[in-house]
């Protein structure tokens, strides 16, 4: 599995790079086990213009500097003092723009995830849901500004390229105002491995 390479992330239209991820496989290596699977859901955000952004109107904090990087960058954080989140940046350096990794359909290494999150048996809450997904694939706080082409963490075409997509409103930013109500979401319609809306 050749990793994509920086030009796939660069794109302006960070809701064009979102939807583009879906299908592809994101993959982690770590003490020589890899695991991973095909991304099933994604959040688009926009540094320039959405509330519900980290970035939101040229925000810079020692928390999402690295949004500011070039696409093609981690941008792995700690929500609510619990869960780490692996974000995917895109565009060009200086903008902020970033796309949430939700979720994924197990490939490879389903056992060491399965063990990584205690659980006994496949089912969808193994990786639906951003937290699920990074506690899974052993995402840790040091994969924070990683190329996604690194031998460790990286994305991959799976060879997956027909399905249907779906399009909502984010999940959990409801303190964004209007923002809040931006279809920015977008998930493989049918699968399982999608985080499920309260």
């Amino acid at each position: 599995m050749a990793p994509l390479g920086p030009e796939f992330y660069l794109e302006a239209d960070v809701e064009a790079v979102a939807r583009k991820l879906l299908g592809k496989g994101l993959f982690t290596r770590k003490n020589d086990v890899l695991t991973g699977g095909m991304i099933t859901e994604v959040e688009a955000y926009s540094g320039s213009d959405d509330k519900a952004c980290h970035a939101y109107n040229g925000r810079l904090t020692a928390r999402n500097r690295t949004m500011y990087r070039s696409g093609g960058t981690a941008y792995v954080y700690l929500c609510y003092g619990m869960h780490l989140m692996l974000n995917v940046v895109t565009n060009v350096e200086g903008k902020a723009d970033a796309v949430l990794i939700r979720a994924l359909e197990p490939i490879l290494g389903v056992q060491t995830m399965l063990e990584r999150r205690k659980l006994k048996r496949l089912e969808p809450r193994l990786t639906a849901g951003p937290g699920a997904l990074a506690a899974a694939l052993a995402v840790e706080r040091s994969d924070d500004g990683k190329p996604l082409w690194s031998d460790d963490l990286f994305i991959a075409d799976v060879g997956v390229n027909e399905f249907s997509v779906g399009r909502s409103k984010r999940i959990g930013v409801e303190y964004a105002g209007e923002d809040a109500l931006l279809l920015r979401r977008f998930f493989v319609l049918g699968n399982p491995f999608v985080s499920k809306l309260r």
